[in-house]
C-alpha cells in the first residue's frame, strides 16, 4: 500500500491542532477490538452493526454468515464503512475506513488470517481455512472479506482534530 495523502481539515479542528499521523492511525486500527460496519441494503436504506476485523498487510478484514444481513447486502454493493474509537469525548482517537468489501477466498491467504485472528485474540478465535471461508467446529462457514482502505478518517478528541488520509489509485 501506498503511504496515504494525509491532510488536516481546518473546519472541525481546535486552533493549533495537527493532523494524525498514518503510523498512529494504523495503530489503531490494528489494536482496536471493536468496529462498526456500516453496509447498504438492496432499498438504500443503511444497515450498521458490530463486528471484529483484523488489520493484516494494509487492509481490514471481516467475516460473517453467508445469511446475515451484511453479507446479503454486500452481494449488491460492496461499499462500506468501518469504524473504532471510543465513547469519550475529551480523549481517544476516533477512526473511520471508507472502502469495498472484496470476498476472500484464496485458502493460503484465508489460512494466513486465521492465524492472525488467534494471534489478536489470544486463541478466542479460532478458524480454519477451507473451502473459500473460514470454519469453526460446531458453527458454520464464515464468509471474510478485506476491505482495503480509500479513505480514512481520524478524529482526535481533547484537542479536537480531523484528519483526511487518501490514497491514490
Amino acid at each position: 500500500m501506498k503511504e496515504p495523502v494525509t491532510e488536516l481539515d481546518q473546519r472541525f479542528s481546535d486552533q493549533g491542532a495537527v493532523a494524525t499521523g498514518w503510523e498512529e492511525t494504523r495503530a489503531a486500527l490494528s489494536v482496536a477490538e471493536l468496529f462498526w460496519i456500516t453496509t447498504v441494503r438492496a432499498d438504500g436504506r443503511p444497515h450498521l452493526t458490530p463486528l471484529v476485523a483484523v488489520w493484516h498487510k494494509d487492509s481490514l478484514y471481516f467475516c460473517t454468515g453467508a445469511a446475515e444481513q451484511k453479507a446479503v447486502n454486500l452481494r449488491g454493493n460492496p461499499h462500506v464503512i468501518l469504524m473504532t474509537g471510543c465513547h469519550d469525548w475529551e480523549s481517544g482517537l476516533d477512526v473511520v475506513v471508507e472502502g469495498d468489501a472484496v470476498q476472500v477466498t484464496e485458502d493460503i491467504v484465508l489460512e494466513q488470517l486465521a492465524q492472525a485472528w488467534t494471534a489478536k485474540w489470544d486463541g478466542r478465535w479460532q478458524f480454519q481455512a477451507r473451502d473459500n471461508a473460514f470454519r469453526n467446529p460446531g458453527s458454520g462457514a464464515a464468509l471474510v472479506f478485506s476491505v482495503t482502505p480509500g479513505k480514512v478518517l481520524t478524529f482526535t478528541k481533547g484537542s479536537f482534530s480531523q484528519t483526511r488520509h487518501t490514497f491514490a489509485e
